[in-house]
């Protein structure tokens, strides 16, 4: 378990809440990159997957899910508003 690792993962989880209730309140995912997100949550994932194989007794892993459900969460909004304003166009 490394500090720097979960001063990453705190600090990256901190920043997800804000960007979702952004998400909630614009009701409108322009600007948002789906790649971008997508890319996270692979990220993420990967990560997930790497502390079960090497080192599953680590608690960094309860960060590395958070933060995933976090940017799951983020791109799920993203995505069902995006397709509410395609027909609405």
């Amino acid at each position: 378990m490394s500090i720097f690792e979960i001063i990453m993962l705190i600090c990256f989880g901190a920043s997800w809440p804000f960007a979702i209730a952004k998400t909630i309140k614009a009701k409108d995912p322009r600007g948002k990159s789906f790649l971008f997100l997508t890319l996270l949550l692979i990220g993420y994932i990967s990560g997930c997957i790497h502390k079960i194989v090497y080192t599953p007794q680590d608690k960094v892993l309860y960060l590395y899910v958070m933060n995933g459900l976090l940017v799951f969460c983020d791109l799920s909004l993203s995505l069902y508003y995006g397709s509410k304003l395609k027909k609405n166009l």
